[in-house]
């Protein structure tokens, strides 16, 4: 006879008391911005290393110039202006120094324009910046190296490969979060967990395999994250993979809207930026989806689930994508196929690249792009959108709110189809 896991959170004090310590936990974290923020403006002038995330021409009216964005080496995001014929820096590590006086605690928080002085190029020698190297030199196609640099560094993409990608659907496979955690995650468990086995049989019989096997993952998992900056998606992923665990070796239950809430105010509570980073907020979002499917779905057979739950998820996510982005083509819903075919490839990938076949799907990746080059643009107004956000809490409490939801997601992707 199997028992039911218990939930997280069996009454209202239990919540309260956890959003009184996530409370305290923020407080805390929010006084070491304060105090980093206050260091960052006492001079009017800051010195530092950043990397060139982005170069760009803009046109204002009759003037045109080039936006660069920056992320500096303690990890703030800025943005600068400088003439039209500015050397390209794209991807390279400079040393600069940025005027202060006009940076507020929100900015510092979310990312801030700046006047900025150039000085020299810094070598960049990490064990990152030689990756994305190595794969540079390897992929002729400058698209399909940045494909696989966004995919194993982290590194963000060109703004018209971007579109692209959008157009199709897929820019999310090349985004790292709790996908691409899940898939390393069951790979490396897989991988690890027989020769554990072999060695606790002989030496330590008494030692607990899944748990000892996990905390193995959740280390090699960490430092990849710390490896790749800590993207935000990431880091809701990594978080949630550790409290997940966490309860379901304490016997409570994982699949459920709590583990959600937990994780999410947890990291909030940690990490205050997260409040304002977008990529986590979506990759939130693709967790409640899945959650709120098996909620509704959880006495289906597993074979049916794993076929229906791709074009939920799809359906459900559509909005936020046409909200956020505006990029559709008649090619975007095979984005189900490529997520599915995605599980396969992602870490194929990264074998073929290991043993010195890394180009073996260039031309399908090639293919794949020319795709996407025929797009149009649809945006979702934000009253529609909020409209999607109101029925997606509410299908928590109706299954008739779920079932609009899941039709408004219909109208939604009808809709898209029309506009083009």
């Amino acid at each position: 006879m199997q028992f039911a896991r218990p939930p997280l959170f069996g009454t209202k004090r239990d919540v309260l008391l956890f959003l009184l310590a996530c409370a305290v936990i923020f407080v805390y974290a929010l006084l070491i911005h304060i105090n980093d923020y206050a260091d960052l403006t006492r001079f009017d002038t800051y010195e530092t290393h950043a990397k060139v995330l982005a170069q760009y021409e803009k046109t204002d009216g009759a003037k045109t110039y080039q936006v660069f964005k920056l992320q500096t080496r303690e990890g703030l995001k800025l943005y600068t202006t400088k003439s039209k014929s500015y050397r390209d820096l794209q991807d390279k590590t400079i040393r600069l120094t940025f005027w202060t006086t006009k940076i507020d605690f929100l900015g510092y928080l979310t990312g801030f324009y700046a006047y900025t002085h150039f000085h020299e190029e810094i070598v960049d020698s990490s064990l990152k910046a030689r990756l994305e190297h190595s794969i540079a030199s390897l992929h002729p196609n400058p698209d399909i190296a940045a494909i696989y640099q966004a995919l194993y560094s982290a590194k963000p993409m060109p703004s018209e490969l971007q579109t692209t990608l959008s157009t199709l659907g897929i820019s999310h496979l090349l985004a790292i979060s709790g996908f691409h955690l899940g898939v390393l995650s069951a790979v490396l468990f897989f991988l690890v967990r027989p020769v554990y086995r072999l060695f606790q049989k002989r030496y330590f019989p008494y030692a607990h395999a899944n748990r000892d096997t996990f905390i193995f993952v959740a280390c090699c998992l960490f430092f990849y994250m710390l490896f790749l900056d800590t993207p935000p998606s990431l880091l809701r992923a990594f978080g949630m993979l550790v409290v997940g665990f966490v309860l379901y070796d304490r016997g409570f239950e994982i699949v459920s809207m709590q583990t959600l809430f937990c994780t999410v105010v947890l990291l909030l509570s940690l990490f205050p930026k997260l409040f304002f980073a977008l990529g986590f907020w979506l990759s939130a979002a693709g967790v409640f989806y899945i959650f709120l499917f098996l909620l509704y779905f959880k006495h289906k057979a597993k074979l049916w689930q794993f076929f229906v739950l791709p074009f939920w998820v799809y359906a459900l996510m559509l909005p936020y994508s046409l909200y956020f982005f505006g990029n559709f083509g008649v090619y975007h819903p095979l984005s189900i196929v490529w997520t599915v075919l995605f599980t396969l490839f992602y870490p194929l990938s990264i074998a073929l690249h290991a043993i010195g076949f890394g180009t073996v799907f260039d031309p399908l990746l090639e293919m794949l792009l020319s795709l996407g080059k025929n797009g149009d643009t649809v945006v979702l107004e934000a009253p529609l959108f909020l409209l999607h956000l109101v029925l997606s809490f509410g299908a928590l409490k109706s299954k008739l709110l779920g079932y609009l939801l899941l039709l408004y997601g219909g109208a939604v992707f009808l809709y898209a189809l029309s506009a083009l």
